[in-house]
């Protein structure tokens, strides 16, 4: 039941009441009266108001003497990890350090405590991403770090299984007859054959909420379209990189090449409108990163590039987006998440905030521009019963999202197949300890991922199983394929 909105002693009394009850048997949570107390006191001196209903509380919203409409998309960020018995009376005074405070949604458990999370948004952009420099792993209580990041809207979804001759207009058509809101669709060209999509797309809606209908409405099972059973899920958040490491950016990503197409030809095309502008290019399987020596001509070339044809290929050309991939991966592989931006991107939506579980990402991972990169995923394991009567489909693995997988030797599996590749070999090599062990390493081949004929990969380690040597193969593969593309778009 929704708590009313507390403008005096009476709404804090029965929000006492309720925590009293909630806290019955349970010294987790603060008594009701203190905790009112605290809120009530919180209120009197911001001069905010507070309510909650449908499992979150919100503070301010808007705040007192605003005028005019809400802040602009880009001034809320998420904040997680936060201990589950910590509220708003302490919560505001570390965030106002940033900026003023427009709201603050705290998501609560109907016990009383709070769901570890919580959104803030602020009166600018400018206070946001202040609010992400100074309190992202910031120690909010002895021993706990909270994460904070930025929070936007998510209005794209994931479509797979996708008939791979349908064409963009057809896909567009068809999700216009099924949902509203369809404001684009993305579609990437197969890797090898461009006259084929890569059997998955991106619907972009008008909103959040057009896209959450859409999600629904798309539920497998419920709508097929061309007979085919799709799969239907969030699209993975972009990576959000800051406008002044953007003002720093000298690599431009080139995707929609020809696999024939060599590194050679992309530096000769790109450095037709200036000769000698191109310090280096890296190409991988159908997509390059085009280095340049200075930022202005980076840009030109963005401008004059975008829409050429390379070896009869259409080449799309944007500014990269760097990221530090290795030093999240290597957590991962540590068994060890930090409340890092990069590991809070995969947290709930705002209407869809029940779906995911906190502290497991959907993924680690992002996209290259439509394609997978090779980021372990961290996966929230469950199982439930068969019962009779069910209906099961069956799929293709490659048909489902990283966020299935949770094995570094599946994940490279896929990652491969995503991006047209040669399946993973995995050679096995043993050599015999000082005490008389076998020890055991693999080593992964892969055809064709680079201009070299082959890519081999073996780590440096030696393990006493099978399954771990395999696992730490794929591992050291995974990390090896991100040193190579030190920029996502």
């Amino acid at each position: 039941m929704p708590w009313p909105r507390l403008p005096g002693d009476s709404a804090v009394a029965d929000m006492c009441e309720d925590n009293k009850a909630a806290a019955n048997g349970c010294g987790k949570i603060r008594s009701g009266a203190l905790n009112g107390a605290a809120l009530l006191a919180l209120m009197e001196k911001t001069g905010y108001s507070m309510v909650q209903q449908n499992g979150q509380r919100k503070f301010g919203g808007p705040p007192p003497g605003w005028e005019g409409p809400p802040p602009p998309r880009g001034c809320e960020v998420f904040v997680g990890k936060i201990p589950r018995d910590m509220y708003e009376d302490e919560l505001v005074p570390v965030f106002e350090r940033a900026g003023k405070i427009y709201e603050l949604r705290l998501m609560m458990e109907f016990s009383g405590e709070n769901r570890g999370y919580a959104f803030v948004m602020y009166t600018t952009k400018e206070e946001a991403q202040l609010a992400i420099k100074i309190l992202n792993n910031y120690e909010i209580r002895p021993g706990k770090f909270i994460g904070v990041c930025v929070s936007l809207d998510n209005c794209r979804l994931f479509i797979g299984a996708i008939p791979k001759d349908k064409k963009k207009e057809e896909i567009l058509n068809e999700m216009k007859k099924v949902t509203e809101g369809v404001v684009d669709v993305i579609v990437y060209p197969n890797a090898t054959d461009k006259t084929k999509n890569r059997g998955f797309a991106f619907v972009e809606y008008e909103s959040h909420r057009a896209a959450a209908m859409a999600r629904r409405r798309l539920i497998p099972g419920t709508f097929q379209p061309w007979g085919h059973t799709i799969q239907v899920d969030w699209a993975d958040p972009e990576k959000v990189v800051d406008e002044e490491t953007m003002q720093r950016v000298k690599v431009l990503y080139v995707r929609n090449l020809m696999i024939s197409t060599t590194e050679d030809k992309i530096k000769a095309e790109f450095n037709k409108f200036k000769p000698g502008v191109v310090e280096r290019v890296k190409k991988l399987r159908d997509y390059a990163f085009v280095h340049f020596f200075h930022r202005e001509d980076a840009v030109a070339a963005m401008s004059v590039m975008n829409g050429k044809c390379i070896d009869g290929a259409s080449i799309e050309v944007t500014l990269a987006k760097p990221v530090n991939k290795e030093s999240s991966w290597k957590q991962h592989f540590n068994g060890q998440i930090s409340p890092s931006s990069e590991n809070l991107l995969g947290f709930p939506n705002k209407e869809d905030a029940t779906q995911k579980s906190l502290g497991k990402p959907a993924s680690l991972s992002v996209h290259l521009n439509g394609q997978q990169s090779p980021g372990p995923p961290e996966v929230e394991r469950s199982t439930c019963h068969i019962f009779p009567g069910i209906k099961l489909t069956p799929i293709s693995m490659y048909s489902l999202k990283l966020s299935h997988f949770s094995s570094a030797v599946m994940h490279l599996d896929y990652f491969c197949h995503k991006n047209s590749w040669a399946p993973p070999e995995y050679c096995l090599y043993s050599t015999t300890s000082q005490d008389g062990k076998i020890l055991l390493v693999y080593k992964v081949l892969i055809s064709g991922i680079t201009d070299d004929s082959q890519g081999y990969f073996m780590p440096e380690k030696l393990c006493t199983t099978v399954e771990d040597a395999k696992e730490l193969a794929a591992q050291f593969t995974l990390l090896h394929l991100a040193n190579c593309t030190p920029y996502l778009v």
